[in-house]
């Protein structure tokens, strides 16, 4: 019988190795494995190179990584909400690639589905295409994109069941699949493990062919990355 379930977050991760290359689900906190990064924490880990849009926040997600030097390389989109992400950055601790956000979405489906690289005329004529082949296609230049295979993925999904089948929830959805395919080994936490059957086919989002191992988290704290209010209209009695 097949039964994908491991026992911890700890369990699920404590094979990876210094230098892996991990790709990393979510889209600023939405969606984020947060019990398999708070386990590879606890590892110790180090020189990790991270697949992710974002580095999180200093003190959740990937922040905790880079706070505990366990992260030599980040590939991401968008970092403006880390300050230690900044400071290692700038004084030259942390490697950087910013890749444009629909490229690395599209990078990481490339890898999960065995396309070694692609042309797309996203960044043309701007530092991204710097030390990239570029070619002409239908009178626009394009640049040649990497497809990404990492040694790992860490995803975070709504719904599973024991084989692996994995369904997001809504907005949470975000990077997850696409990261999940382009793991050679994929690490899922879920909210819930269901019966096989359970769920509808047509409602999965990532098969459990691309799942290697699934883990049930509890007690998630799905923060709020930034909160942003505005005063309504004043009510003057009149």
């Amino acid at each position: 019988m097949i039964d994908k379930r491991v026992s911890s977050a700890l369990e699920a991760v404590k094979d990876i190795p210094d230098g892996a290359h991990l790709a990393v689900g979510g889209f600023g906190l939405c969606g984020i494995p947060e019990h398999l990064i708070s386990a590879l924490a606890q590892t110790r880990v180090k020189d990790l190179t991270c697949y992710s849009n974002n580095a999180g926040v200093d003190d959740f997600g990937l922040g905790i990584l880079l706070k505990k030097r366990q992260i030599r390389k980040m590939v991401s989109s968008y970092v403006g909400e880390n300050a230690e992400f900044e400071r290692q950055f700038l004084s030259g601790e942390l490697e950087v690639e910013l890749v444009p956000q629909g490229t690395l979405a599209e990078r990481m489906r490339a890898g999960g589905a065995g396309i070694p690289a692609f042309y797309t005329p996203t960044g043309a004529g701007t530092t991204v295409a710097e030390g990239k082949e570029t070619r002409l296609i239908r009178g626009r230049e394009c640049i040649l994109e990497a497809g990404i295979v990492a040694d790992f993925a860490l995803v975070k999904a709504w719904k599973a069941d024991r084989l692996g089948n994995l369904v997001f929830r809504r907005t949470a959805r975000n990077f997850n699949p696409m990261a999940a395919t382009c793991g050679l080994v994929c690490i899922a936490e879920v909210e819930e493990i269901v019966e096989v059957g359970a769920l509808d086919p047509d409602a999965i989002h990532t098969p459990g062919i691309f799942v290697h191992r699934l883990v049930l988290g509890t007690g998630y704290e799905k923060r709020i990355e930034k909160r942003v209010t505005r005063q309504g209209p004043s009510s003057s009695g009149g």
